[in-house]
């Protein structure tokens, strides 16, 4: 956490206020209630806005973190390459381009019929990029559910992931914190890379990041089950490829040997089924 928000840093007080301000008379009569959150976010400052009877969720983007972003994007681009296959992660100069692009991505999901919140406006407030959509109430990150629950979801984080890729769009930031729950129903936030590349890398790395994220929660026989699930053996297995890539990144923390060993395992059971 200490090195996370020394590489997030700290907006100033009066910035933040000046977006508050700005959005406060955008949506209602002027003023506003602030509340910010403690969330395991590296690339923005989130709170929660008050103004005109609504509450909103807010993401203050500095140019700070759109230099964190861009060395993110040179790491995983360079564990791309180091799979041998070409770098897929866009990186995004400004921190009001990276809101506008945050703002983008959330509408496509949302337009393929992939659950995520709606989207209000992205705009650029004292060289700050801000981006505001609705905010879920009573929402919890799957990775706080009960291991029944977190099990249960589990094929359904698979199949909303597959419809993204179906329709020729990738996530690229996908982590439990990341899908939310509300009602039942999951939601994916911060996607970082719907785009429209047609790139079967990208997919199978999404699908990494999704067994990555899971076998903490459920282990890693019941996370290649729901994988398995949505997507043909053929990608799981390719998707196995990427898990040494995924395990660089300082927000996953999973069984890389055992993971690989169940998908091995898994898919070869599939695949002999299938042939019998």
């Amino acid at each position: 956490m200490d090195l996370q928000r020394l590489l997030r840093g700290t907006v100033e007080w009066g910035r933040l206020e000046t977006v508050a301000r700005e959005l406060a008379v955008r949506y209602g009569d002027g003023t506003a209630r602030v509340e910010f959150l403690e969330a395991d976010n590296w690339l923005s400052t989130p709170f929660i806005l008050h103004a005109g009877g609504e509450p909103y969720f807010v993401k203050v983007v500095s140019r700070q973190n759109s230099v964190v972003h861009a060395l993110f994007t040179a790491g995983r681009n360079l564990g791309a390459f180091s799979s041998g296959t070409e770098g897929f992660f866009e990186h995004f100069g400004t921190p009001a381009e990276m809101a506008r692009h945050e703002l983008e991505a959330t509408e496509r999901m949302r337009a393929i019929g992939v659950n995520a919140p709606e989207p209000v406006e992205a705009l650029e407030v004292d060289g700050l990029g801000v981006l505001v959509v609705e905010y879920l109430p009573a929402f919890r990150p799957l990775d706080e559910l009960d291991v029944d629950a977190e099990r249960e979801l589990a094929p359904e984080l698979f199949r909303s992931l597959r419809r993204l890729h179906d329709n020729g769009l990738a996530h690229g930031d996908l982590r439990a914190e990341n899908v939310l729950i509300l009602d039942g129903d999951l939601y994916f936030i911060d996607a970082t890379s719907v785009r429209e590349p047609g790139e079967l890398d990208a997919r199978e790395y999404d699908l990494a990041c999704g067994l990555a994220a899971l076998e903490p929660l459920i282990g890693a026989s019941d996370a290649v089950a729901a994988a398995l699930s949505a997507y043909p053996r053929a990608e799981v297995l390719a998707a196995r490829e990427y898990l040494d890539f995924v395990a660089i990144r300082p927000d996953h923390d999973f069984d890389g040997p055992g993971l690989k060993g169940e998908i091995e395992k898994r898919a070869t059971a599939e695949g002999e089924r299938s042939e019998s």
